[in-house]
């Protein structure tokens, strides 16, 4: 369906560390919410779909203009790709903390990332 969500999140803390893999599966038209998330493996679905709902189309599809100005801040070395489907449409992105906009971006989605050490970009 156009408004289901499937999305896996593969995320690592570090380069050479442990990956972290999550899944959030929404399916609309299902009668319970709770049933709606099964199949999700965060440890909040609920609060990583509202992420998602509210900040998806943005973080997944609309690229940062060429010259946009961004602090010049380190904010870790997580990186997160999420691949699925929102809404009907193919997902694939990555999220990282290399600048202030890309540390802007990945707090507004930090749910979806499983609340794991350094998933919520604070260091």
């Amino acid at each position: 369906m156009a408004g289901d969500v499937d999305l896996t999140v593969r995320l690592t803390e570090a380069p050479g560390a442990p990956e972290y893999e999550f899944r959030l599966v929404f399916r609309t038209g299902t009668a319970a919410r709770a049933a709606a998330l099964e199949g999700s493996t965060l440890p909040d679905p609920g609060a990583a779909l509202a992420a998602v709902e509210r900040f998806g189309q943005e973080a997944f599809f609309v690229p940062r203009p060429a010259d946009m100005m961004c602090t010049q801040q380190y904010g870790g070395p997580q990186v997160a790709v999420v691949t699925g489907t929102f809404h009907g449409r193919p997902v694939h992105s990555r999220f990282s903390l290399t600048d202030g906009c890309e540390i802007a971006r990945w707090r507004s989605m930090a749910p979806l990332f499983g609340g794991t050490p350094g998933s919520t970009g604070q260091t």
